[in-house]
């Protein structure tokens, strides 16, 4: 499926982030796609925790890819890779800046993306969480989405075929030629674009949508801000601001 990759499936793990970073940090750096069935501690962009499959009946996906990875500049891959898996999922499902999937105003998918030193370049963990079947959204700020309620056929293993490959060419993609290539795609995928938003800090303004980097615009009352996935989360806002 995945050439030059080998392929993992866990019954049971805390995380397959979590446990990729612990390999690379063992030295063991080698291309790998590893599956957790069953996932007991997943963890979400600024140490959240990932409410994953803990019953391993195939409700989520979670996955990992894992490989050595040394682009120019690191800034847009989390957007190349959530481009990667709408492209091929399904044309309504839309991206929240700079890590989820949504649809229908709800969370289908999370992305989370880290990096361990491997001699002179990095080694790239890429953690990918699809919802596949409805679920509980009980303690969770958004509620979730789930595919089969798009695409009521499929499964986790018919979910991990369709992505997996395409997923490889684009992070290769992004590593030669950086998220530029890929920001009218992502527009026209932009939850966010055009709407009121407001960021962590308190700031409120209209997403205009990235720049070349994928860093997000701001049109705020002082002018255009740039939003860095380092700084900030950012949420729709209700309205009213006018620009």
């Amino acid at each position: 499926m995945l050439p030059g990759f080998s392929v993992e499936v866990l019954s049971e793990v805390d995380s397959t982030n979590t446990e990729l970073m612990r390999r690379a940090r063992a030295g063991l750096t080698d291309p790998v796609l590893l599956v957790g069935e069953r996932q007991t501690a997943g963890r979400g962009r600024l140490g959240r925790d990932w409410k994953s499959d803990t019953q391993g009946d195939g409700g989520t996906l979670t996955f990992s890819l894992g490989l050595p990875l040394q682009p120019q500049e690191w800034s847009g891959l989390s957007l190349a890779v959530g481009l990667s898996v709408v492209q091929s999922l399904h044309p309504d499902l839309q991206l929240k800046w700079p890590n989820d999937v949504w649809w229908q105003g709800r969370k289908l998918a999370g992305i989370l993306i880290e990096t361990a030193s491997a001699g002179d370049q990095r080694y790239a963990v890429i953690g990918i969480g699809i919802n596949i079947t409805p679920r509980e959204g009980d303690g969770l700020r958004t509620p979730p989405a789930a595919l089969q309620e798009l695409m009521p056929e499929v499964d986790a293993p018919t979910v991990l075929q369709r992505v997996a490959a395409p997923l490889v060419h684009a992070v290769l993609a992004f590593s030669s030629s950086g998220f530029a290539p890929l920001r009218n795609a992502f527009h026209a995928r932009d939850l966010l674009y055009g709407q009121p938003v407001v960021c962590t800090d308190g700031t409120r303004g209209i997403a205009k949508g990235v720049d070349a980097g994928g860093v997000l615009l701001v049109h705020t009352e002082a002018g255009v801000l740039k939003i860095n996935s380092a700084e900030v989360s950012v949420r729709p806002a209700p309205p009213p601001f006018s620009t």
